[in-house]
């Protein structure tokens, strides 16, 4: 399962209303191949569920993620961050034996 921290959540609500987005979109998280540490994280808006999809729904959120990104993924939580050293979204992954300085990418 993935969760969502309160200001995670606000910024994909914020998003998903700029982009006029409704209650049959949710959040798509995975894992692809690149990145300086091996792997990347990936974030977007869905509507179309795949096969294999693995659903979670945290704070009202709904979340997607294929088979292979929720074995890397499992209990990661998604932050949001807006301060002076960095704005985005970050991955804290207690699966992540080590990540890059800009933590968007990691390994196991």
């Amino acid at each position: 399962m993935i969760t969502i921290t309160d200001k995670a959540k606000s910024k994909i609500d914020h998003l998903m209303q700029d982009a006029n987005m409704d209650n049959e979109y949710f959040l798509r998280v995975s894992v692809k191949g690149g990145g300086c540490s091996g792997l990347s994280y990936n974030l977007d808006f869905d509507n179309e569920t795949k096969t294999g999809d693995q659903f979670f729904e945290d704070k009202g959120i709904k979340i997607a993620l294929d088979m292979k990104s929720f074995l890397y993924l499992a209990g990661t939580e998604l932050d949001f961050s807006d301060g002076l050293n960095g704005k985005g979204f970050n991955f804290h992954n207690p699966n992540a034996s080590r990540s890059c300085g800009c933590g968007e990418s990691f390994s196991v």
